[in-house]
């Protein structure tokens, strides 16, 4: 439909603040996510404030049970990113609504969360 966010196509606000870094050169890449479960659709919906600083949220139909909603998560930010799923993995927030999300550090991921979203 038009005018829907969608996973590929969704280019949040990153003037907001660093919610992705880099901690050091050869170290994984760090995503602050902000999950809402139980929505009408998987997408991202942009930057918004959190109390650990700037998130990137995101909706996802699954339910918050058994981890399907961090799987779901998971699935929506590797088609974001075009990225494997393989490559992403869930560092901290595994119950709490505010996520930190680690993925390998590949050139193809950082280029692409470059060119979404410029530091």
């Amino acid at each position: 439909m038009p005018g829907r966010d969608t996973a590929a196509s969704a280019k949040p606000n990153a003037s907001k603040g660093p919610w992705w870094r880099v901690p050091s050169s050869n170290g994984p890449v760090l995503l602050r996510i902000r999950l809402t479960p139980k929505a009408s659709a998987d997408r991202i919906k942009g930057v918004v404030a959190t109390p650990d600083g700037p998130a990137l949220s995101i909706a996802v139909r699954a339910l918050p049970s058994d981890g399907a909603a961090n799987k779901a998560m998971i699935a929506v930010v590797a088609k974001w990113l075009r990225c494997p799923k393989s490559t992403i993995s869930l560092a901290s927030g595994a119950k709490g609504r505010t996520k930190t999300l680690q993925l390998e550090p590949l050139l193809a991921t950082l280029e692409a969360l470059e060119q979404k979203c410029p530091p």
